[in-house]
């Protein structure tokens, strides 16, 4: 497991099930988001933000010999990862700050068109009633004496 109280920068293995990679972890990069931590993955060749509780437990110390030949073999790489990913944060935190300069909007909100609700809606076209005021239940009088057959 790392301990980076003792170093500025700790280069460390990390063990995983995909395999192992040489990682670097910089006291001076700015702090991630709680629980997690920045990690150079030598792999990726990119600045990787971690899940501290589940990644500490798979970072191992480096030996001597190994320590060194890392150092020359990530050193240029690491150096142009943290100069890219410290520009960007940069930007962030300059971005943060900027107030709302923009100005209001001229623009009006447009109105709501709404239909007019006819209380008439529900009513038949010839505006009677539905059913027949002599009382039975046929539009055809078929007792007429107007048919002929």
């Amino acid at each position: 497991m790392y301990n980076s109280a003792k170093k500025q920068l700790w280069y460390g293995e990390l063990r995983t099930a995909r395999g192992n990679v040489v990682v670097i972890h910089d006291n001076q990069l700015p702090e991630a988001a709680p629980g997690r931590v920045f990690l150079y993955n030598t792999q990726r060749k990119a600045i990787v933000e971690y899940v501290e509780d589940i990644v500490k437990p798979n970072l191992y110390e480096l030996s001597d010999e190994q320590l060194k030949a890392a150092e020359s073999e990530f050193g240029g790489d690491w150096k142009a990862a943290r100069s890219a990913f410290m520009a960007k944060q940069q930007s962030r935190i300059n971005l943060a700050n900027i107030k709302d300069s923009a100005p209001a909007s001229s623009r009006k909100a447009k109105p709501v068109v709404q239909m007019e609700d006819d209380d008439d809606s529900d009513s038949d076209v010839g505006g009677g009633d539905d059913y027949d005021s002599d009382g039975d239940d046929d539009d055809w009088d078929n007792d007429s004496d107007d048919y002929e057959g």
